[in-house]
């Protein structure tokens, strides 16, 4: 008895295996249309971005407001460069160590400068930072090859009168301490070019003295409590960068324009109702921030294209302060709020300036707060 053999036409079978392909490939493509279409997605993305903010260490009052998670990245990005760029900095000053002309110090557990540092009158640097230091000891005067004192993020309560014996220093960082006056004695380190006062909350003025720094290009006296704009800054000549952002100032001094080299102004989070005409007459100005809160006026000029200004901010927020809570309560005090604020505005402006605007004129009302404004608007 013979094999029954059975013989199959192949073309018929690969006709059926081509159907059934496209059948599971249009099932495939209305799928994905249908989760592209769903909220799961959405939710989905929300969650992998708020999970990598976390891993990067990003507050969440950066992306999350009124419940709602903001995923554009752009702000977020430039905060974690800065912070890379900063940690790279860190690392390249640390390296510094092997230099016998660098003192570095950082650390909670240091309430006074080590007896030894008494010593090392070569110097010329001291990089020291988080600490738990209350004063600078008299014996600085020593130190006359001094160039750098980068004292941030310390307690330091007052500064000795014999730092005006550093003839040779050119840069003075003391933000985020304690201070609450600047000794006059400053004002004879006429080499001056850098002075950072900012967030230490309680300074109302500098002492007179402080007009004799002619070298200084870089004045920072933020988050203070500055009525008006001390007379000594407006007898640096040189002066390009002033910020005076986070104070009290309700008006701007008419001689303002004594500042002929001024290129950075920045006003913002201050009690400003105008700004005066003879801003037009700095004629290097390129960089103005203002805050909008109280302001009713200003010149009309100063948005003209004709007007070397590149970029105008005005931001209104007319809500109280207590309407705004959320991005304190993710802030240990209120110096790591106005360093927070520092960062995200430096982010900001950076980010305007790579994409080439040249002029930013913006009225928000309504707007809870100008870092919620400026996530908004990244």
């Amino acid at each position: 008895m013979g094999h029954k053999v059975v013989v199959f036409d192949i073309s018929v079978v690969r006709a059926l295996w081509e159907t059934r392909v496209k059948k599971h490939k249009a099932w495939q493509k209305k799928e994905k249309e249908r989760l592209e279409k769903s909220a799961l997605e959405k939710i989905k993305e929300e969650w992998n971005f708020v999970a990598e903010c976390r891993r990067k260490g990003i507050p969440q009052a950066a992306y999350c407001k009124n419940g709602f998670v903001d995923t554009s990245v752009r702000l977020l990005e430039k905060i974690e460069r800065n912070s890379l760029t900063r940690q790279s900095s860190l690392s390249k000053e640390r390296d510094k160590q092997s230099s016998p002309f660098v003192f570095e110090l950082s650390g909670e557990q240091w309430t006074e400068l080590p007896d030894s540092l008494k010593e090392q009158t070569h110097l010329k640097e001291w990089h020291i930072s988080n600490t738990l230091i209350q004063n600078i000891p008299t014996y600085i005067e020593l130190f006359q090859a001094m160039r750098i004192l980068d004292l941030p993020k310390n307690q330091i309560s007052r500064l000795p009168a014999e730092i005006g014996c550093l003839k040779n220093l050119k840069e003075l960082n003391v933000s985020f301490n304690h201070l609450k006056s600047i000794p006059p004695e400053l004002g004879d380190c006429e080499n001056l070019e850098r002075l950072d006062c900012s967030g230490n909350l309680e300074l109302t003025e500098l002492p007179f003295e402080l007009s004799n720094l002619k070298q200084v290009t870089f004045v920072d006296i933020s988050a203070n409590k500055f009525a008006s704009v001390p007379i000594c800054v407006l007898r640096m000549c040189n002066l390009q960068w002033l910020d005076m952002s986070n104070n009290s100032l309700n008006d701007l001094p008419q001689d303002i324009d004594r500042l002929e080299e001024l290129q950075t102004f920045l006003l913002y989070k201050n009690k400003l109702t105008y700004l005066p005409y003879a801003l037009l007459n700095l004629k290097k100005l390129t960089l103005l921030v203002v805050s909008g809160d109280h302001l009713v006026e200003l010149p009309t000029a100063l948005c003209d294209s004709s007007t070397p200004l590149k970029f105008v901010s005005l931001m209104d927020n007319p809500l109280d302060n207590t309407q705004c809570q959320d991005d304190v309560e993710v802030m240990e005090s209120e110096r790591d709020r106005q360093c927070f604020d520092k960062e995200v505005l430096k982010a900001y402006l950076e980010d305007l300036k790579e994409r080439g605007m040249l002029i930013i004129f913006k009225v928000i009302l309504g707007a809870p707060g100008w870092l919620s404004w400026l996530a908004s608007n990244s």
